[in-house]
């Protein structure tokens, strides 16, 4: 295929040039002082929202949940936990988004529910209730000893087993993450009604404009439930995936979803709704082009994990904070692979390096240390902004929020990730398997955990960094006073500042930027980011330095700076941490 050719110029659609600003709702804005954010410290930041020139607000989730992980264990779809809100307050938001040029989606969380979910109680409360089925129960294995088993081996996404006994009914269930989250069995018709009903057109109806689709390749389990093979030989539960993710019938559960529920739905402004799936450990691009094919009317876009995934091991496994270096070209192959796969196709991609599950790009890719840190968020702000594809934020993002101090223990890390993984680490080192095994997973914590992205909303000096009046229910960054939006409002050249400078340049040359073709230039670099977009005769050259040291730049004649991360350019080299892209017309 010519470089120059447009295969996407036919079916441009409004998501595709969408910039979505992702919110994590406990830890945006405390409108009470009770510690926890909640939807109308949201709404008190609407203005701030619309003035970055973002389109959609994708708002994590609200639903009535225990919270043990942090909402994606929802207990009711059809109501808001009560410290953020009411569904009352959901509706005004999705109002102010509307009247602000926004659209507003919401988390879809039905690969589980929690086990406090009135269908979870239903169906553990006997083998015969009708819900029973529309969940994963199997019996005990007992070994030669006659010691009671779990059904299989697999290992949770949480660390340790899938499978938590019942004393009640005498049987196991099943739960890919924490015992508290019981897996939802998409094999049942009536329970996917059920879905469709509580989880998505509940809301719909109240008008939002689509859905982030959590976990959404994992609807579809091999029900013969088989062991999966010893890769482990040092744990009892081994890696699973290959028997609970992209199952036989995953893509009938899906096409049905379209066809039932989301097809049946415009925006507020009569356009089609959106969804973008939480698409894990699917490295094939065939594999994911089956999904965001606009053929196939499954999904319009997915996440791949391949970018904020450098460092870590395979989600599911016991190594996922046992960090690897990793190099330059590495993240290069990544984004030319999830840059070209739909060339040439009816399919469409995402580009991202935060979100909620995730430590701070600054922290992880570049550098937060005092003298870089703001050249850091520039640098990644530009490189991303000028691939193709859908833009993500994520909250702080922005204002260039960075990791938790290292100096910060352990006992900071509130999420039951970081926290079963380090309970595993103690343990195996207790046991003496694996000696080094806690200082290694707690550098792991403290480059990746995804705490780091849950610390409070950075807004202003005060106290708790303007987050909240009360005690925050995750400390504040110690330097919010350094790194908060109010100062940065005030400053041309902030991180934030750049920013708004990009989401209108991204949109002002969205041929290019947006809908080009992707060209990566000096693959083997271990110091600059080169790459070219093409769209028909018009091309942009991006070239990033990911060094505390001057970097040639690429030949640029014939081509105009558009812009550059650094306020004090060299003609031929770039400054340490500068991004620039340059442009013919």
């Amino acid at each position: 295929m010519s470089p120059h050719a447009d295969p996407l110029l036919h079916r441009r659609v409004w998501w595709k040039e969408a910039t979505f600003y992702q919110i994590y709702p406990a830890s945006f804005k405390d409108s009470n002082g009770d510690g926890w954010g909640d939807i109308p410290g949201i709404l008190e930041k609407i203005p701030y929202i619309a003035s970055l020139g973002v389109d959609v607000v994708w708002l994590s989730p609200m639903f009535d949940s225990p919270q043990v992980d942090m909402g994606y264990d929802i207990s009711n779809y059809e109501d808001v936990y009560a410290p953020y809100g009411t569904v009352e307050h959901v509706e005004n938001l999705i109002e102010a988004c509307h009247a602000n040029d926004m659209k507003l989606i919401l988390d879809l969380v039905v690969n589980h529910t929690s086990d406090q979910h009135v269908w979870f109680k239903k169906s553990r409360s006997s083998k015969d209730d009708p819900k029973r089925d529309w969940y994963f129960w199997r019996p005990a294995r007992y070994d030669e000893h006659g010691n009671r088993m779990p059904p299989t081996n697999w290992r949770s996404y949480f660390a340790g087993g899938t499978w938590t006994w019942d004393e009640h009914t005498q049987e196991y269930y099943l739960h890919l993450y924490d015992k508290s989250q019981p897996d939802l069995n998409w094999e049942n018709e009536e329970c996917r009604r059920a879905i469709y009903d509580s989880a998505m057109r509940f809301w719909l109806d109240r008008g939002i404009d689509g859905f982030r689709v959590d976990t959404v390749n994992k609807y579809s389990k091999h029900v013969d439930f088989p062991d999966a093979p010893i890769t482990d030989p040092t744990n009892v539960v081994q890696p699973a995936a290959q028997f609970w993710c992209n199952g036989p019938r995953i893509h009938d559960f899906i096409k049905e979803m379209n066809a039932d529920v989301l097809s049946k739905y415009k925006t507020y402004d009569g356009l089609p709704v959106v969804t973008v799936g939480e698409l894990s450990l699917t490295p094939d691009p065939e594999g994911v082009l089956h999904f965001v094919s606009a053929r196939e009317k499954e999904l319009d876009m997915v996440f791949q994990f391949d970018i904020t995934h450098l460092g870590q091991g395979p989600p599911g496994c016991g190594d996922k904070y046992d960090f690897a270096e990793w190099k330059l070209p590495e993240m290069k192959r990544i984004v030319e692979k999830w840059q070209t796969f739909v060339e040439g196709t009816d399919g469409w991609t995402t580009v991202f390096n935060e979100n909620h599950d995730n430590g701070r790009s600054v922290s992880r890719f570049a550098s937060d240390a005092p003298e870089w840190r703001e050249k850091s968020a520039k640098m990644l702000a530009l490189c991303f902004a000028a691939q193709t594809g859908t833009w993500f934020l994520y909250q702080g993002q922005e204002i260039g929020m960075i990791n938790a101090p290292k100096e910060w223990g352990v006992e900071e890390y509130k999420d039951v990730e970081s926290q079963n993984h380090w309970k595993e680490a103690v343990q195996l080192v207790g046991e003496g398997t694996d000696p080094t095994r806690k200082e290694r997973i707690l550098h792991g914590l403290q480059l990746m955990a995804r705490d780091h992205s849950r610390l409070p909303m950075q807004w202003n000096s005060s106290e708790n960094g303007g987050f909240s009046t009360g005690k925050p229910w995750m400390r504040a960054h110690d330097l919010y006073t350094e790194i908060n939006a109010e100062a940065q409002e005030k400053d041309t050249g902030s991180v934030l500042a750049f920013y708004k400078r990009l989401l209108r340049l991204r949109q002002d040359h969205k041929d290019v930027l947006v809908y080009g073709s992707f060209e990566l230039l000096d693959p083997e670099n271990v110091s600059t980011f080169v790459y070219r977009k093409h769209y028909q005769e018009k091309t942009a050259l991006v070239a990033v330095n990911f060094t505390t040291a001057p970097q040639p730049l690429p030949p640029t004649e014939d081509m105009k700076l558009l812009i550059s991360s650094n306020s004090k350019t060299m003609p031929n080299s770039l400054q340490p941490y500068e991004g620039r892209i340059c442009i013919n017309y």
